[in-house]
């Protein structure tokens, strides 16, 4: 199977000049061949895999993303309505901690709901229990195992409120729990699982006979070119058949990695010591994902500092004076008017964008090289930014 991954196809064909600026743009065939893949590796695997809708929640596209995968899991109560409304299949919840009025709005429509301490399970099990449905519950563990680079991703880092370690399990009435649930990867590969799993059968394998299934949560980077899907498969596999369990994956990144761009236009130029140039995109309201990674978003068409003939700073139109993008070459000088393409812009930077400084919010659309059809699935007007506030 052939696997997405970022490079410089998306949206091949489509006319920038029928895109509103700025707005994001999916690749429906692209989308289509992540979710493939990831059929692929359910069927060979015997797993069931979930849309992490933290990181994808653009719904008009979820009938597609339904042909494919089983169901979403969702990071609260509005995230778990979201899906029964828009999704169905399974509807996985899991928070840090719930309120009262939390589990009120989960109770009608979660079939797994996990907890992050022993006292929230146990505070919330009767009323589970007795909610009149199959719901199963789960404890997200901490196996205190950390594989990756960026500690703001890290819940296995030392003082994460995120999943409960073994230590703190010790004594713990855990009777009705159904099953367990991790979630420490960050955009890696099977071998940073394998090291994972390790840690978790060390921790917590006498748990791991206990319960129904095991929910290994999200940041497997499986629909990157070059991901280790044998491991995955295998490991997938190795625990299923020694502890007699169902196995869950979370990813949310994996199903849009490659199928999203944000296109916008450069609103003037200028110079100030170095050549600038002002953007309708703004890293700050439109790309903070890549703040707080952080990471260099790819321009399409353009280079490193120097790279090419002429090198910008490219900023958005905000008051703010940090709203910098960074510093791109280009084969031409930069026009008024002209537009640019942020590469890989699918996955989380879609749902993190906000409408600070009242900035133009960007469409969102979809874009379908089979039919060569644009659909600008939702545009922002001033209604909606002043809508917020009151």
């Amino acid at each position: 199977m052939t696997v997405a991954g970022p490079n410089h196809d998306v949206c091949a064909g489509l006319d920038l000049a029928q895109v509103p600026s700025p707005a994001f743009v999916i690749d429906l065939g692209r989308l289509r061949t992540n979710l493939a893949h990831l059929r692929s590796v359910q069927e060979a695997a015997g797993c069931r895999i979930l849309l992490a809708q933290k990181a994808f929640s653009l719904w008009p596209v979820y009938p597609i993303i339904r042909e494919y995968l089983d169901g979403t899991c969702s990071s609260g109560a509005w995230e778990a309505q979201l899906a029964h409304e828009k999704f169905g299949g399974e509807v996985h919840v899991y928070s840090p901690a719930y309120t009262d009025l939390d589990m009120a709005e989960v109770l009608p429509i979660a079939d797994h709901i996990s907890f992050n301490t022993p006292a929230q399970f146990q505070r919330f099990r009767d009323a589970v229990k007795h909610n009149g449905r199959n719901i199963e519950c789960g404890l997200r563990i901490n196996p205190e195992v950390s594989t990756g680079q960026t500690p703001l991703y890290d819940p296995c880092v030392p003082g994460s409120r995120l999943g409960t370690p073994a230590s703190g399990l010790a004594g713990q009435d855990l009777e009705g729990l159904d099953g367990l649930n991790f979630h420490t990867l960050c955009e890696q590969d099977s071998d940073a699982l394998e090291a994972t799993l390790e840690g978790v059968e060390a921790r917590f394998g006498h748990l791991l006979r206990q319960v129904k299934w095991l929910n290994m949560g999200g940041g497997h980077h499986i629909t990157r070119a070059g991901y280790d899907v044998e491991r995955l498969v295998r490991l997938i596999r190795g625990i299923k058949e020694r502890y007699g369990i169902a196995v869950y994956l979370e990813p949310g990144e994996a199903i849009a990695l490659g199928t999203g761009i944000l296109a916008g236009s450069v609103l003037d130029t200028l110079h100030n010591a170095m050549d600038l140039a002002i953007l309708d995109v703004s890293i700050t309201c439109h790309m903070p994902d890549c703040l707080e990674m952080p990471y260099r978003p790819a321009i399409r068409g353009a280079g490193h500092p120097r790279e090419l003939a002429h090198t910008y700073r490219l900023g958005g139109g905000t008051c703010l004076a940090g709203d910098i993008i960074g510093d791109y070459s280009f084969p031409q000088r930069l026009q008024t008017g002209q537009r640019l393409i942020f590469e890989d812009m699918g996955h989380y930077t879609m749902v993190k964008t906000s409408m600070f400084n009242g900035v133009k919010h960007p469409a969102f659309c979809t874009w379908d090289p089979a039919t060569r059809h644009l659909e600008i699935v939702r545009q922002f007007t001033y209604a909606d930014f002043r809508d917020r506030m009151g």
